[in-house]
C-alpha cells in the first residue's frame, strides 16, 4: 500500500512534488533543527486520488491516526481533551507556490467544551474565544462553503456597536457573544450545528483542502501561471502555536531580501496579538519587521540568525512565516520567495558576487518574462503634481486606469478594452479575476506581505498597499483622501508601484532605465548592471542566434542595438503601404504589359532604397527578405466602402468616377471567400511573375550598391507559402535569372541563399523534397498554427478561445505560446527530414513565437539555428535561448530541472 502520510522528520525539500512546497519546507527546517511545531503531511498523491474518485485512498485514516498519536505524544496534549486540548492547523501546500488560492483552517479541535479548557490552561478567556471564532469562520467558509460576508458582516456590526475599528479592541465577552452569533449563522445556513467532534472537524477540513485545488480562483491562478492542473495539493497538519495570546505574542512574515527591489537586508511585516491570516489578509496594518527589534529583541535576533541560515541553505531569497508565542519563536513555513522582475535580476547578480551561485545558475534564476517587464515605461518626474496618497511600494512599475472597486467590474471593463485599477481595502483570493484584469492594484490596508502584494508581485502587476490616507468605500464606489478629495468609479488614476504613490489623472510616461540601456547604451545603477551582466553571460552560452523581424532601416538599426544578430523576417508588403499603395493599384488595374511595367518601374527605386537602408543597418549580418506574401486585393480599397460611395454618387445623379469603378471591378474580380488560403505567397509569384522579378531586382541592385559603398550585404531571399517542391523550383529559377541579370549589368556578385517559409502542414510533411530546392527553412509559426488547427486567428480568438481556456483545452493561446504537440511536432519532422537531405540546412523561426520564452526553449531543444522576433523582444529571446542551454546542462547530471524554473518558488 502506498505511503500517503509523512512526518515532518521524514521528508526534505527534494520531495516537493509529493509533499508540496510547504510540506517540503517544513520537513527541511525540521531536519535542520530549526524550531518548527511538530506535524505531518498528507501527500499530493492522496489528493489526486480523492479528486479522481471522490474517496480517500484506502488506509489513509489509519495512517493519519498513527501520526496524530505520535504528534499528541510529542506535544503532551490530546486532540479533544477538555482540560488541555491539542489544537491543529490544516493548511494546503501545492508543489508550486499559489499564495492565497487554496484553503487553510486554524484551531481545529475547539468545541464548546475544549474552549473552556483552553481558556483555563492559557489563563486567557479572550484568547480562547478569539481562537474559537476564527475556527468557526474558517470552517464555515472553507468546509461548509458559506459566504465569508456573513461572518465579516457580524464582526463589523459588533465593532461598530462598540465604536471600534480594530478586532483587537473586542474583549472576552464580545468574542464569546460573537462565537454564539457565528454558530447561529452556521445553523441557519446549513440546518446543522457546528460539529463538536474534533476528529470530524479534522477530516472534513482535510477534504475541504483537497477540494480547494479545483476552486475557481485556484484554477484561474494556475492558468495564468501555467501550473499543471493534475499536480494536486498536499495537506499539512501541524500543532497550533498562537500569536494571538497578547502583546508578548504575534505573527509575521520575513523575507531575507526585499522582494520588491532585491536590496539586501531582512524585510517583512509583524503584527502583535495576531494569527498568521491577519498579516497575509491585510485586515490589520502590520508594522515593519524592524519594529520587532524593540518589541522582542531576543526573538528578533533569533529570527535574524534563522533567516541567514535559511538563505545560505537555499542559496536564494527566502520567504519565512513565523509566530511568537509568549516570547518563543516558531517557524511555520519557508519557501523560495516570489519577487519582482527588478529584484530577480539584482538578487541573481548579488548571489553570484556572494559565491552562493555561479553565473549559469544566475541565468536560470531570471526569466524572459521578467526581463520583458523591465522594458515597460515608468512615470516621468511628477514634482509639480503632488500625489493623492502614499502607500507601500509593493510591486514596481507604472500603470494608469479607471478606478474600480470590485473584481467583477474590473473584469467587465477590461473585457470591453478599458484599462482599470482595482481599488480595495484589502484583497482576498476571490479578487483574483479582478487582479488579473487590472493594470494595477491599490489597497488602503496591508503591507509587503499582504495577499495583494504577494499575488501582484507574482503576476508582475503594479501594486501599492497600505495607503492608509484613503478611505475606500466599495459600496459607494469611491475613495476619499485625507484632504477630502473624492475619487469616484471610472475616474482615471495613476499608480506608481516603484515609489508607492497614487496620482489623479494619467501621468506621462518615460523609458525605463533598462529600455534606455538597450536603446541608447546608457544607464547606470545596480539594476542596469545586473541586466547587462546576465545578458553578456547569456550571449556567451546560448547556442541559437537571435534575429529580428524588421521592415525598415529604423527598425533594423533598433534591432541591432537590442542585440539582434540579423533580420529573420523582412516583410516586403509593408513597403507598399501609404503613398505607395496607388502604385500597386496602378499595377493591378493595368490593361497592357507596358502599363504594368510602368507601375513596376515606379516601385523599383523605392524598393531598392528600402533594401539598401536595411542592408546598411545590418551590414555584415544576414537579412532574410520575404517576397510579397498577402493577396493583392489587400492593397485595394474596401469593397463595401467602394460600393457605398459609387451608389451614393449614382443616387445624387453624378457620373461615377471611372477610377473608382475600375477599382471596384478589380476588387470584385479578386474577391476571395478565404483570402488566407487564396492567391497569395508563392502562388502570386507564379501567377504574376513581374512583381516578384521587380522585388528580386531591387534586392540585387541594393546589394550591388552596398558592395560599391564598401559594405558587406548578406541578403537571403525567402519564398512564402510553399507547399510543393515544384512551386519553389519554378520561382527559384526566376529569382536566379534576375540575380544573374543584375550581376551581368553591375559586375557585382549578387547571389544569395534562396529558401522558403514552412507554414503549411504539407510543406512540413514533405520537407525532404522541399529541402532539395531550399537552402534554408524559416518556420512561419503564425500561419502554421492556423493551418494545423484549422482556424483563422482573427476570427476565432474572441469567439471561443476564452471557453477553450476555461475548459482546459488550451493552457494558453497557441498563438502566444507554441503548441508543441501539434505545431511543434510539424517543426521537428520538417527539420529532421530537411537535414537528412541537406545536412547544412539552416532552420529558424520568424513567427511571433520567436519572442515567447516558453516557445524559445522548445526551439532550442528542437535544434533550430535561430529565432526571430520583434526588436523589443530580442533581449527576451537572447536570455531564454541561453537559459535553455544552461538548464539542459543542469538537468543532465542532477535531474534538477523538471519543467519549472529553479529558484522561482
Amino acid at each position: 500500500m502506498a505511503k500517503n502520510v509523512y512526518d515532518f522528520t521524514e521528508g526534505g525539500r527534494e520531495m516537493a512534488g509529493l509533499l508540496g512546497g510547504k510540506g517540503a519546507g517544513l520537513a527541511e527546517m525540521t531536519k535542520m533543527g530549526l524550531p518548527v511545531p511538530p506535524g505531518f503531511t498528507v501527500t499530493t498523491e492522496a489528493c489526486r486520488h480523492y479528486l479522481r474518485t471522490g474517496t480517500e485512498p484506502g488506509g489513509l485514516r489509519r495512517e493519519i491516526e498513527k501520526h496524530l498519536a505520535a504528534l499528541e505524544h510529542t506535544a503532551g496534549r490530546r486532540l479533544g481533551d477538555v482540560h488541555e486540548p491539542l489544537l491543529l492547523s490544516v493548511r494546503s501546500g501545492g508543489r508550486n507556490s499559489m499564495p492565497g488560492m487554496m484553503e487553510t483552517v486554524l484551531d481545529i479541535g475547539l468545541t464548546d467544551a475544549t474552549v473552556r479548557g483552553l481558556a483555563e490552561t492559557a489563563r486567557q478567556e479572550r484568547f480562547a474565544y478569539d481562537s474559537y471564532r476564527r475556527l468557526l469562520q474558517m470552517y464555515g467558509t472553507t468546509v461548509l462553503g458559506l459566504d465569508r460576508g456573513l461572518f465579516d458582516g457580524a464582526l463589523h456590526r459588533m465593532k461598530a456597536d462598540r465604536g471600534l475599528t480594530d478586532d483587537a479592541g473586542l474583549d472576552a465577552a464580545d468574542l464569546t457573544g460573537l462565537v454564539e452569533v457565528y454558530k447561529a449563522l452556521i445553523r441557519s445556513a446549513t440546518g446543522a450545528d457546528f460539529p463538536q467532534d474534533p476528529r470530524e472537524q479534522l477530516y472534513e477540513a482535510i477534504r475541504a483542502v483537497f477540494r480547494s485545488w479545483n476552486s475557481e480562483r485556484a484554477r484561474l491562478y494556475r492558468r495564468r501561471e501555467h501550473i499543471p492542473d493534475d499536480l494536486g495539493t498536499a495537506v499539512n497538519i501541524q500543532m497550533m502555536v498562537f500569536g494571538n495570546y497578547g502583546p508578548d505574542s504575534g505573527t509575521g512574515v520575513a523575507f531575507t531580501r526585499d522582494p520588491a527591489t532585491g536590496q539586501r537586508g531582512v524585510y517583512g511585516d509583524y503584527l502583535s496579538g495576531a494569527q498568521g491570516e491577519d498579516v497575509v489578509s491585510g485586515v490589520r496594518n502590520a508594522v515593519p519587521l524592524t519594529e520587532l527589534r524593540h518589541l522582542d529583541p531576543a526573538s528578533y535576533r533569533a529570527l535574524g540568525d534563522f533567516t541567514g541560515l535559511l538563505e545560505t541553505h537555499y542559496r536564494d531569497l527566502c520567504d519565512i512565516e513565523f509566530t511568537i508565542e509568549r516570547g518563543r519563536l516558531w517557524l511555520l513555513q519557508t519557501r523560495v520567495g516570489k519577487r519582482t522582475a527588478e529584484a530577480a535580476f539584482r538578487i541573481a547578480a548579488q548571489l553570484v558576487d556572494e559565491g552562493l551561485i555561479d553565473e549559469d545558475e544566475a541565468l536560470a534564476r531570471v526569466t524572459g518574462e521578467q526581463l520583458g517587464r523591465l522594458l515597460f515605461p515608468r512615470f516621468a518626474a511628477t514634482g509639480d503634481r503632488p500625489p493623492l496618497a502614499r502607500g507601500i511600494p509593493a510591486s514596481p512599475g507604472a500603470a494608469t486606469g479607471a478606478a474600480v472597486f470590485d473584481s467583477a467590474e474590473a473584469v467587465r471593463r477590461a473585457a470591453a478594452g478599458e484599462k482599470v485599477v482595482l481599488v480595495r481595502r484589502e484583497t482576498t483570493p476571490d479578487d483574483l479575476p479582478g487582479m488579473v484584469a487590472a493594470q494595477a492594484v491599490l489597497t488602503s490596508r496591508g503591507g509587503k506581505t499582504s495577499h495583494a502584494a504577494v499575488v501582484a508581485r507574482g503576476m508582475g502587476k503594479v501594486c501599492v498597499c497600505g495607503a492608509e490616507q484613503l478611505k475606500v468605500e466599495p459600496a459607494l464606489r469611491r475613495f476619499t483622501t485625507s484632504e477630502g478629495t473624492v475619487i469616484t468609479e471610472g475616474s482615471v488614476i495613476s499608480v506608481d508601484g516603484t515609489n508607492g504613490t497614487v496620482h489623479v489623472g494619467a501621468l506621462p510616461l518615460e523609458d525605463s532605465p533598462v529600455a534606455a540601456y538597450f536603446e541608447h547604451g546608457t544607464g547606470d545603477g545596480d539594476l542596469v548592471k545586473a541586466v547587462d551582466r546576465i545578458l553578456r553571460r547569456a550571449d556567451e552560452v546560448r547556442r541559437m542566434e537571435v534575429r529580428a523581424n524588421a521592415d525598415t532601416p529604423q527598425d533594423a538599426a533598433r534591432a541591432r542595438r537590442f542585440g539582434a544578430q540579423g533580420i529573420g523576417l523582412c516583410r516586403t508588403e509593408h513597403m507598399f503601404l501609404g503613398e505607395r499603395r496607388r502604385l500597386v493599384e496602378a499595377m493591378i488595374l493595368a490593361r497592357t504589359d507596358p502599363e504594368r511595367r510602368a507601375a513596376l518601374d515606379a516601385l523599383l527605386p523605392l524598393q531598392r532604397a528600402d533594401f539598401t537602408g536595411i542592408l546598411e543597418a545590418m551590414d555584415g549580418l544576414p537579412v532574410t527578405i520575404r517576397l510579397l506574401d498577402p493577396p493583392l486585393h489587400e492593397f485595394l480599397p474596401d469593397r463595401t466602402e467602394l460600393t457605398a460611395a459609387l451608389a451614393a454618387a449614382e443616387a445624387r445623379g453624378e457620373t461615377p468616377d471611372p477610377h473608382a469603378t475600375a477599382l471596384l471591378a478589380a476588387v470584385n474580380r479578386m474577391h476571395e471567400a478565404n483570402p488566407m488560403l487564396g492567391l497569395r505567397g508563392v502562388r502570386l509569384a507564379l501567377v504574376a511573375p513581374g512583381l516578384i522579378a521587380m522585388q528580386v531586382r531591387a534586392i540585387a541592385e541594393a546589394v550591388a550598391e552596398r558592395h560599391a559603398a564598401g559594405g558587406d550585404p548578406r541578403p537571403e531571399i525567402m519564398v512564402p507559402l510553399v507547399a510543393s517542391e515544384l512551386e519553389l523550383h519554378l520561382v527559384k529559377t526566376e529569382i536566379k535569372r534576375v540575380l544573374a541579370e543584375v550581376a551581368a549589368e553591375t559586375g557585382a556578385v549578387t547571389g544569395c541563399p534562396i529558401g522558403t517559409m514552412i507554414e503549411l502542414p504539407r510543406a512540413a510533411l514533405t520537407a525532404g523534397r522541399i529541402a532539395e530546392e531550399a537552402e534554408f527553412f524559416s518556420y512561419g509559426t503564425n500561419d502554421l498554427t492556423q493551418t494545423v488547427w484549422g482556424f483563422s486567428r482573427d476570427d476565432v480568438e474572441a469567439a471561443f478561445f476564452p471557453a477553450y481556456l476555461e475548459k482546459g483545452i488550451f493552457d494558453t493561446s497557441p498563438f502566444e505560446t507554441l503548441d508543441t504537440q501539434g505545431v511543434g511536432r510539424m517543426i521537428e519532422i520538417a527539420t529532421a527530414e530537411g537535414r537528412a537531405v541537406r545536412p547544412d540546412l539552416e532552420t529558424g523561426v520568424c513567427g511571433e513565437h520567436g519572442g515567447d520564452p516558453a516557445s524559445v526553449r522548445f526551439f532550442h531543444h528542437a535544434g533550430l539555428d535561430y529565432v526571430s522576433c520583434s526588436p523589443f523582444r530580442v533581449p527576451v529571446a537572447r536570455l531564454e535561448a541561453a537559459r535553455a542551454s544552461v538548464m539542459v546542462i543542469q538537468a543532465a547530471p542532477a535531474g534538477r530541472f523538471s519543467g519549472g524554473v529553479p529558484g522561482q518558488g
